[in-house]
């Protein structure tokens, strides 16, 4: 496995870096192959094919401890901070992560059918404006005293990251289901 902040050698020649290169990035390319697969090449060369990327903490630190695995189940890569890789690196790694994960966030509650259950919201969400169906109270879980994942009729799942951040409007109705 290799730990994307271990320093290289080849990184600092002279105490200056290389262009391109940032203090503690272990050199990687990720990038789709003609079937939609993401291939690693690491900097010595080795290349993995179908790689899957996987975040360690989804919701409370996304943007912290994200491992690529073999297709096998093996971690190849680890990244302790994504906001450190270099830009075109971190576009291939957030693409792949998207491709993987489907959590779009609940931005605000724009109405509900009934404050019975089943219901239906009207939301707006980090993907776009949607209607969810809620089947019972039950189906929203509470992960922190601010954070809310909801799952919907279909087994969709919304997550409300921040409750205490939402508008008026939308924290009053969820307070009608909590």
């Amino acid at each position: 496995m290799i730990h994307a902040t271990d320093v290289t050698a080849s990184a600092l020649k002279g105490g200056q870096l290389a262009d391109g290169e940032q203090p503690g990035l272990e050199p990687f390319e990720l990038q789709q192959d003609a079937m939609g697969q993401w291939v690693l090449r690491l900097q010595d060369g080795t290349v993995h094919d179908r790689v899957v990327p996987v975040r360690a903490f989804p919701i409370a630190s996304p943007r912290e401890g994200i491992a690529i695995m073999s297709r096998e189940g093996r971690e190849i890569l680890w990244i302790d901070q994504l906001d450190t890789v270099p830009e075109p690196q971190r576009t291939s790694v957030e693409l792949a992560l998207q491709g993987r994960e489907f959590l779009p966030e609940i931005l605000c509650l724009l109405g509900v059918s009934s404050f019975a259950t089943p219901s239906v919201w009207r939301v707006k969400t980090s993907r776009g404006d949607t209607e969810l169906v809620l089947k019972g109270e039950e189906d929203i879980r509470r992960l922190t005293a601010n954070t809310l994942i909801v799952s919907d009729a279909h087994g969709v799942q919304y997550l409300i990251r921040h409750l205490a951040g939402m508008d008026r409007h939308s924290r009053k109705l969820l307070d009608r289901f909590l």
